[in-house]
């Protein structure tokens, strides 16, 4: 039998650690992301107030076509991460739970 050999104590030890930098890893991921969208909503205004006053004169429908190709290109990298956290056993998706937990509670 396979567990005949494995140390209870040192596997709990690596999960429960693997979870906590998940945690700590996903709160801070959060947080990053609510600063970024912050920034993003801060630079926004600014083009919107500076196309106003006629200083500037923006494409808007390039602009979002640019940052939906962006986010299109970004979702398939962020998935292939996840799924390889999970399809590891134990450490790997104790490190995904942690993660998910720690994002929601930020």
């Amino acid at each position: 039998m396979v567990l005949e050999n494995t140390d209870i104590g040192s596997l709990g030890a690596q999960m429960g650690g693997s979870a906590l930098i998940g945690g700590v890893i996903g709160f801070a991921a959060k947080k990053v992301a609510k600063l970024l969208a912050i920034l993003v909503g801060i630079e926004l205004v600014v083009l919107k107030f500076l196309e106003s006053r006629g200083v500037l004169q923006i494409n808007w429908d390039r602009l979002v076509g640019s940052a939906e190709g962006a986010s299109q290109q970004i979702e398939p990298a962020t998935r292939s991460l996840v799924e390889t956290f999970v399809s590891t056993a134990g450490i790997g998706t104790s490190f995904a739970a942690g993660f998910f937990l720690g994002f929601k509670r930020a």
